[in-house]
């Protein structure tokens, strides 16, 4: 009995695994028949600071809406009030990627999210979905210092800004880049939703997907509180966001003791420092060409040029090069920098800057003019005033025999949006920002995707090989490699070096040339693979800027220390492959300081990091350090079942077009419940939408990430289905 029994049972079990292997089969065959996946998308993301939250989510499972073409302002109203089949999912050319037309949709309830259309065509003179000031609360202007330069009101640097990037969508935005899957979508629409002589369609009609969700909301300190409750008491630990972080790199033309900190005795030095990082609406789709990559090139190419005179007749003074790792947000970087200083944290403090300057904007845009951008506060001191003055001098002095000209602003104009401001909020030093605008930029899309090569005048004759365009000398590198043969002559004069070696310092438009290329056309060429580790170019556009230490010819110190704040991001990196259980582990065991120094001679490069978490501190303690940086942060995206819950039916033999009409959602509770372990990596990499760029970027620790999460979820985020 009892045998016939087991028997029974083992017959049972057989058929169970039959029956639910059949249902998954079948499930897979229907829904290759209803969904087209799309990839190549870019998501704008939801971003908290200390006070308010930005940026885009969807719903917790993914927003649902009948696909409707923008293409006029009847199709606008269409969607907004006349459309009998609400919720819309838009899809939009570029020219109505504007403020006036996403406000009107973030105020309707019709709209489930937006899906922009990336095309040069039909691409406005102008767009910058930045503010018309940017940075302006954690600058050095404020009620206390130059009160009436505060909040811009000297000078609109980006009068162009209309501050999409700072609003907030409760539904999901996309950017589409493949043109091929745009054909897909749009032929979609014109056979199932395409009104017929103004007349509504009919079903079944053609509808869109989306998956943006993210746990996070209100600010940074409710987000940081709840990841810690999580922390604490849950046995499944979850981080519902991640602090921007990343490092800054630093070199100098002679050594510095990097495991002495504080002041460094008999050391006098000028800083040349740039920004690393850009920004845009859409997460790692911020190329920067103008805002961030001119000033990056230039400074390398000057680092380049100086090499060889600084160890022949080394100046009396030490030049110090800095790139600055989230300046975008609220100066990350910088005002690490400047923390460390003021904490002995570093390897020389502010008594130690002789004076700053600073490489802004230069691509020569409108002409072939370079302006001096001075702070008149600080200036009002006569020691500061009178080596500002000299400094000018001595940059107009090196620009003789370049085809550049060299002028100044009012002196009591302000300074632009730079890291230089948050040196002057620890200490008025001498200083200037070099730049190609005299008032308000010159750069038409600054912070946007389309900042871009062609926007640089990147451009190449047709016809050439990916080899022959790595070395051809674009008229940009050409300008580019004339303004770093300024600014290398220029530090060098600052430093104390004698004028008779100037005509020994000239950039090579070549590797100019092969930089502007490798950074904003193919990271993956041939040059960068001969300098660079093969994980690198194979990363995010952004992220490979934060590699740009391994650059010769300077043989350099690499510091990396990691505290607790950073190691959240750190481990993560490493161990969503695995799950999130160990890498919230680790993030715990790496409490530890962690350094690896490999010294060559000549000189010194070091990653210096980031740390938001140090910075709140900071903000919480000292009101000399009022840093948002900690409080930028990106959320993590939770899917359930993906696109198990749109179509539903209850007899498999029904038709595919009537049963994705009227259905029910129970059957994909019930594979939504039975799924859970299974998607629990899901939860976790989900968590990567949120992130760039805006990236992104803290860039290449985080995107980094980014790139591993979005790779993983690219299959499943974005779908189209037939009502």
């Amino acid at each position: 009995m009892r045998k016939m029994t087991d028997l029974i049972s083992i017959n049972c079990v057989k058929l169970l695994i039959s029956a639910l292997f059949y249902t998954c089969v079948l499930c897979s065959s229907v829904e290759q028949k209803i969904y087209v996946v799309l990839n190549e998308t870019v998501p704008c993301v939801r971003l908290l600071n200390a006070t308010h939250q930005i940026g885009c989510q969807s719903s917790i499972s993914g927003d649902t809406g009948v696909l409707h073409v923008l293409e006029t302002e009847s199709d606008l109203d269409w969607i907004l009030s006349s459309g009998p089949h609400p919720p819309y999912m838009v899809i939009m050319e570029t020219a109505f990627f504007n403020r006036s037309v996403m406000m009107r949709m973030k105020n309707s309830s019709r709209v489930a999210g937006v899906a922009v259309i990336i095309s040069k065509t039909g691409l406005a003179d102008n767009f910058s979905p930045h503010t018309t000031c940017p940075n302006q609360n954690t600058g050095v202007y404020s009620e206390s210092y130059g009160s009436d330069l505060a909040n811009c009101n000297g000078t609109v640097w980006n009068p162009l800004g209309n501050g999409l990037s700072y609003e907030d969508f409760s539904f999901p935005v996309f950017a589409l880049k493949d043109e091929n899957q745009t054909q897909v979508l749009r032929k979609c629409y014109e056979d199932h939703n395409q009104r017929v002589n103004g007349s509504a369609p009919q079903y079944p009609l053609c509808a869109m997907q989306l998956f943006s969700h993210m746990h996070a909301v209100t600010d940074t300190v409710t987000c940081m509180r709840r990841t810690d409750l999580q922390n604490r008491f849950s046995i499944n630990p979850e981080v519902l966001c991640d602090p921007l972080s990343d490092f800054n790199v630093w070199t100098s033309t002679r050594p510095l003791n990097n495991s002495a900190k504080g002041h460094a005795a008999d050391e006098s030095v000028v800083i040349a420092a740039t920004r690393l990082d850009g920004r845009s609406f859409f997460w790692e789709q911020a190329p920067a060409a103008e805002g961030t990559v001119s000033g990056i090139v230039t400074l390398l190419a000057t680092i380049q040029a100086l090499y060889p005179v600084t160890q022949e007749a080394p100046p009396p003074r030490n030049i110090f090069f800095s790139f600055f790792q989230g300046e975008a947000f609220d100066y990350i970087g910088s005002s690490k920098m400047v923390y460390d200083m003021e904490k002995n944290d570093f390897v020389i403090d502010m008594n130690n800057v002789h004076s700053m300057l600073e490489i802004g904007q230069v691509g020569l845009l409108s002409g072939r003019s370079l302006w001096m951008h001075s702070d008149p506060v600080s200036r009002q001191n006569k020691s500061v005033d009178t080596e500002v003055s000299e400094m000018m001098s001595r940059i107009q002095s090196a620009a003789a025999g370049l085809k550049l000209t060299v002028d100044h602003p009012s002196v009591s104009q302000p300074l632009p949006p730079s890291s230089f401001q948050r040196f002057l909020r620890a200490r008025r030093i001498p200083g200037l920002v070099l730049a190609d605008h005299n008032t308000s930029f010159t750069n038409r899309y600054y912070e946007s995707m389309y900042d871009d090569a062609e926007n640089l005048n990147v451009t190449y004759p047709p016809g050439l090989t990916p080899d022959e365009q790595l070395v051809y000398e674009t008229d940009a590198a050409k300008s580019l490699a004339e303004v770093a043969t300024l600014v290398a002559r220029s530090l060098y004069l600052q430093a104390g070096g004698e004028e008779n070696n100037l005509n020994n310092i000239t950039a090579d438009p070549k590797i100019v040339a092969q930089l502007l290329y490798g950074f904003l056309v193919q990271k993956n060429n041939s040059w960068f693979r001969s300098l660079l580790p093969p994980e690198v170019t194979k990363k995010g556009v952004n992220s490979i800027l934060s590699e740009i230490c391994v650059y010769p010819p300077f043989s350099h110190t690499h510091t990396h220390t990691h505290t607790h704040t950073h190691s959240v991001t750190h481990s993560l990196t490493h161990s969503l492959t695995h799950s999130l259980t160990i890498s919230l582990s680790l993030t715990h065991s790496f409490t530890p300081s962690l350094t690896h120094t490999h010294s060559l001679p000549h000189s010194t490069l070091t990653h210096s990091h980031s740390l938001p978490h140090s910075l709140t501190h900071s903000h919480t303690h000292s009101h000399t350090t009022h840093s948002l940086i900690h409080s930028l942060t990106h959320t993590h995206t939770h899917s359930h079942s993906l696109y198990l819950t749109l179509t539903h039916s209850h007899s498999l033999t029904l038709s595919l077009t009537h049963s994705l009409t009227t259905h029910s959602h129970s059957h994909s509770l019930t594979l939504t419940h039975s799924l859970t372990h299974s998607h629990s990596l899901t939860l976790t990499l989900t968590h990567t939408h949120s992130l760039s760029h805006s990236l992104p970027h803290s860039h290449s620790l985080t995107h980094s990430l980014t790139h591993l999460r979005m790779k993983r979820l690219g299959s499943s985020k974005r779908e189209i289905m037939l009502f």
